[in-house]
């Protein structure tokens, strides 16, 4: 099984990134190759489709878009590496809780190398460390495809998930790796969690898997 093609798009806007997803979903065949978009957005608010306006506390600035993923309200902001596995499930002989799980695997596995102990919890998906969130995961499944993904806190404003109920949870606590230890560039991120991602999704790859990276952002 081929591996997925690899773009870093750098910092692009949220609505049209997403369109864009859906674009790619709607137009595959059973040959499209599959792909994995890194980068980071704008400041941004997105809620899901099960989401209440409750968990909104007061965005002040930051706009708000409503979204076809799973899940509740997230922030999304620079220095915060965003993942997005477009994936053709089928194929890949992947069920949505075992994308899921080889997300969050893909997470820790990464995080350990800098000496960070990170988990995911089947009961809220996502990847913690201690009782605070470092990662969100939020998916959406459309004619056997994946789209939308994982955002990993890096390093960035924080302030704005005191904005919302992250997730859902009142009070929930964020974190991020530059608080932890770990790097604080998106790019040597990037780097890491690519050969982990594409071998816990089942594909064959190593260390040097980003020197594929294709930079074309004409699909956005």
């Amino acid at each position: 099984m081929d591996a997925p093609v690899l773009r870093w798009l750098g910092r692009v806007d949220y609505e049209p990134t997403w369109r864009a997803m859906q674009r790619l979903v709607d137009a595959r065949g059973p040959d499209t190759p599959d792909e994995i978009w890194f980068l980071e957005h704008p400041p941004v608010f997105t809620l899901g489709m099960n989401s209440r306006p409750e968990h909104l506390l007061g965005t002040g600035d930051i706009p708000v878009v409503q979204i076809d993923r799973g899940g509740q309200v997230t922030y999304h902001g620079p220095g915060q590496l965003v993942v997005y596995p477009l994936l053709d499930l089928g194929r890949a002989k992947l069920g949505v809780r075992a994308l899921v799980g080889a997300i969050e695997q893909a997470i820790v596995a990464t995080v350990a190398e800098w000496g960070i102990e990170a988990y995911g919890r089947r009961d809220a998906p996502g990847v913690y460390v201690g009782p605070r969130k470092l990662a969100s995961v939020g998916l959406r499944i459309r004619r056997g495809c994946s789209y939308h993904g994982l955002a990993l806190n890096v390093a960035m404003d924080l302030e704005p998930f005191r904005r919302i109920n992250p997730c859902g949870y009142a009070g929930l606590e964020m974190t991020q790796l530059s608080e932890l230890g770990g790097p604080a560039d998106l790019g040597t991120v990037s780097g890491a969690i690519a050969p982990r991602l594409l071998l816990a999704l089942g594909f064959e790859a190593d260390q040097s898997a980003t020197s594929t990276w294709r930079q074309d952002v004409s699909s956005v």
